[in-house]
């Protein structure tokens, strides 16, 4: 009987315990939204919902908009999703299907260990190393083949918003790569030998088999890649431009909430310039929150079935 009672304790002590860590998760979730809502209050009683519209950031007259910095951290998440995507789960295949055996863990090493490197490493490196390429190759090529389109036009300056959409792309891409690498091993053998005994070819396999029975896990990879990327700092500072300035033009530089909160948090004297960037930092988590939270409940409607 006292065996069945402290086993009846000891779970119900566990179960106390993680529900009192999943609720201080809750309340430091609630926690960091109130006091970025309270700084952010001279801020939203100034502007009003015109923030969010306004493409002005004059610290000197205290006139302050998020537009610029809303679509510079959208662009430049859109454009790393668009190069890291296919990439990843390119190489995840490579790994999971196609590498011969002695190449798969150390290919497999060195992948996580890219997601390991520092983010103000990535910058660097994009600043000193990718920015010159890009002015004296990439850009000079994009704008002679494709400079009837708005997005290949300008000076070739190298830093802009589509380095750092190379640069976040370079950065997510091991993120994404390893979790749809380890979704496509998690599918059951059979089912691949038994397409491979259907005649089908390795591309059909991937297309009709590890694809589509890993969707939710690579949609959860991708997922948590764009996350990665919609909050990224020190990267894009270094290789964005810094530049309050809108422009169809990728060569053009730009800014993104990240880097306007690390190039002016200090440099805020007055009590609107400060509410104004505390404001972004809230925009942020919205935007985050909102964007993942929609992905979640996009992930839970979908059919039941492999890879969840």
């Amino acid at each position: 009987m006292n065996t069945a009672k402290n086993k009846a304790w000891g779970d119900a002590a566990f179960k106390g315990v993680t529900l009192f860590f999943a609720l201080g998760i809750l309340v430091l979730f609630a926690a960091i939204v109130a006091n970025l809502w309270h700084e952010s209050l001279p801020s939203i009683h100034k502007f009003g919902f015109s923030f969010l519209t306004s493409s002005a950031w004059n610290p000197v007259k205290d006139d302050f908009g998020a537009l610029i910095p809303i679509g510079g951290t959208l662009i430049s998440t859109f454009l790393a999703m668009l190069i890291a995507v296919p990439v990843s789960i390119g190489v995840a295949l490579f790994l999971a299907e196609l590498a011969p055996a002695w190449m798969k863990a150390p290919f497999g090493v060195a992948i996580e260990l890219l997601a390991a490197i520092p983010s103000i490493v990535y910058g660097m490196w994009g600043l000193f190393v990718l920015s010159p390429i890009m002015a004296d190759h990439v850009q000079p090529w994009l704008s002679a083949h494709f400079g009837f389109l708005p997005f290949f036009t300008g000076p070739s300056m190298g830093i802009g918003m589509l380095t750092a959409g190379l640069v976040l792309a370079l950065m997510i891409l091991p993120f994404i790569a390893s979790v749809t690498r380890d979704v496509f091993l998690m599918v059951p053998q059979n089912l691949k030998e038994a397409a491979y005994g259907m005649g089908c070819t390795t591309w059909e396999v991937v297309r009709d088999v590890m694809i589509p029975y890993g969707k939710k896990g690579i949609a959860g990879a991708v997922f948590l890649g764009m996350g990665r990327a919609l909050g990224e700092t020190m990267a894009i500072t270094f290789v964005i431009g810094n530049a309050y300035h809108l422009s169809w033009s990728l060569f053009a530089p730009g800014n993104s909430i990240a880097s306007t909160l690390a190039n002016e948090f200090t440099e805020a004297d007055s009590d609107v310039y400060l509410s104004s960037l505390v404001e972004l930092g809230l925009v942020l988590f919205l935007i985050t929150f909102i964007v993942l939270g929609l992905a979640q409940l996009w992930l839970r409607k979908g059919n039941p079935g492999g890879g969840q």
